[in-house]
C-alpha cells in the first residue's frame, strides 16, 4: 500500500509520474513528505513548478529528508518557492 489518497485518474502522464515518485522514494519518512504534498498539490503545480518538483523528486532521500527537516541547509539551487511550500506542508501534518 502507497499511503496515497488520490486518484491519477485525472492527470496528465507528467504529474501521475510525478505522484508514484512522490510515494515511492524508498526512505518511508519522504513518501509522507513528498507523497502527501503531491496528493494534496500536484494538480495544481505550474509547468515551471513542475521541472522544480522533478528536479526535487531525483536528490537521494537522505539529503533531501535533512534539508526538509532543517538539519542540513538546502543548497541554493533547490532552496525555491516550492521546496518552502513543501516543507511548511511537512510541518503542519501530523504523521
Amino acid at each position: 500500500m502507497t499511503g496515497t489518497t488520490r486518484s491519477s485518474a485525472d492527470l496528465d502522464p507528467r504529474r501521475r509520474k510525478a505522484l508514484f515518485r512522490s510515494w515511492h522514494r524508498g526512505m518511508r519518512e519522504m513518501d509522507l513528505v513528498l507523497g502527501s504534498f503531491a496528493d494534496e498539490h500536484i494538480g495544481e503545480l505550474t509547468d515551471a513548478e513542475m521541472d522544480i518538483y522533478e528536479v526535487l523528486l531525483d536528490e537521494p532521500d537522505p539529503e533531501l529528508f535533512k534539508w526538509v527537516t532543517g538539519e542540513k541547509p538546502t543548497p541554493s539551487p533547490h532552496d525555491t518557492h516550492l521546496f518552502r511550500r513543501i516543507v511548511d506542508h511537512r510541518r503542519h501534518r501530523q504523521f
